[in-house]
């Protein structure tokens, strides 16, 4: 096991009707006035506005609506909340929505307390040293936002879907109420569990050794989100369900299962978020595709790994190594067909023709990965992986 240094400042409010709690929260802290950042019409559709806004005026803390963030949120949309937050002259970011809204109150938090653009923090022209307070109500588990320092944001005219990592960006509180996520869609159940498992698998098989405990933990993170998803496409309004899906999110990646190990792969994401850069697709839809493009690319750099996933997980226990690596990859994939997910770019309308501009786009002159470092080239190879399978 390697040395680490944990940290994570973010107080949750866990369970039914914790949402009461956000108002109380943010005055105890000194906040007079604040941003609600959110997306464009569910959590007024769901109630949820109204029990977030409830709370704010029965605890005296003003705020000012900035609604319409998207998925894959646009650096054009932060920079325009960076001046509303500016101009109202607030004195916290309120994030009232899923991953996107979170990551977008971030880098509006950072951008209001930077003179130059927003875009520098992640072009590693500007360091993040402070940002307003973050505050968030949770309304879709699956990015870990909530508990961790992270965002993601696209810059569309240059097709970068870049991120960011700060101390200065976890939420003070994040407040999560399971039954809020009982609207959401079958599409946004299924993205949301691949988003899960694929930012536990990035940590898995990252190559690390003797890490008995976290391989114990991610595999019980794993087991859950494969059980408890698909009791939620049978009954969507599963409180348990909701909760056990809703508590692995954030343990998946709130830096407790990065503990000890080499710091995760991450050519994944960096490869998916190539993808939904040039074509806007779902993150979560994206990953489910592209994750079984990798193993099949990579896995005989740690064939112990990718057969104990399989034995495991899917109880795989005959073969060698590498024919149970291959029938556990094999199985994951079947899970994802199993619960709706997409199964190759063509399912997710990539056109053959950009996938070596989107490798180009994906690489930016630097290499992918920690199990096996990828260039442009092996990027390439896994797309044409992933359109084919």
């Amino acid at each position: 096991m390697n040395n680490f240094t944990y940290y994570n400042p973010t107080k949750i409010y866990f369970g039914r009707n914790t949402i009461k709690n956000i108002g109380r929260e943010m005055r105890e802290q000194g906040v007079k006035k604040a941003l609600l950042v959110c997306g464009r019409q569910s959590i007024f559709s769901n109630g949820v506005y109204d029990q977030v806004s409830s709370s704010l005026i029965g605890w005296y803390v003003d705020f000012i609506r900035f609604s319409g963030i998207q998925p894959n949120p646009l650096l054009s949309k932060v920079e325009e909340g960076v001046r509303l937050a500016r101009q109202e002259g607030v004195d916290a970011i309120l994030a009232v929505g899923g991953g996107s809204v979170f990551d977008s109150a971030k880098a509006i938090a950072a951008g209001v307390a930077h003179d130059g653009p927003v875009w520098d923090f992640f072009t590693g022209q500007a360091r993040i040293k402070s940002a307003l307070p973050i505050f968030g109500v949770l309304t879709l588990s699956a990015t870990g936002s909530e508990m961790n320092g992270n965002a993601v944001i696209t810059k569309a005219d240059e097709k970068k879907k870049w991120g960011i990592a700060s101390r200065h960006l976890y939420p003070r509180v994040s407040i999560i109420d399971p039954t809020v996520q009982a609207w959401l869609s079958e599409r946004d159940t299924v993205n949301g569990a691949v988003d899960i498992l694929s930012h536990v698998f990035e940590l898995y098989f990252d190559g690390s050794e003797n890490v008995e405990l976290m391989q114990e933990y991610s595999e019980a993170i794993i087991r859950c989100v494969i059980k408890n998803v698909k009791i939620l496409l049978e009954n969507p309004a599963d409180y348990e369900a909701r909760a056990q899906m809703a508590w692995a999110a954030t343990l998946a990646l709130n830096n407790s299962n990065a503990a000890g190990r080499r710091g995760g792969d991450w050519a994944t994401h960096d490869m998916e978020h190539s993808i939904s850069a040039f074509y806007d697709v779902a993150h979560g839809a994206g990953l489910a595709v592209m994750t079984p493009a990798w193993m099949r690319y990579v896995y005989r750099e740690d064939l112990p790994t990718f057969a104990r996933f399989a034995e495991k997980i899917f109880g795989i226990e005959k073969g060698s190594l590498e024919e149970k690596a291959e029938k556990g990859i094999e199985q994951l994939r079947e899970f994802f067909r199993e619960i709706g997910a997409p199964l190759s770019l063509q399912d997710l309308g990539v056109e053959y023709r950009d996938l070596e501009k989107m490798a180009e786009n994906a690489v930016q002159d630097r290499t992918l990965g920690r199990l096996k470092p990828l260039q442009k080239e092996d990027v390439l190879a896994i797309y044409q992986l992933a359109w084919e399978q």
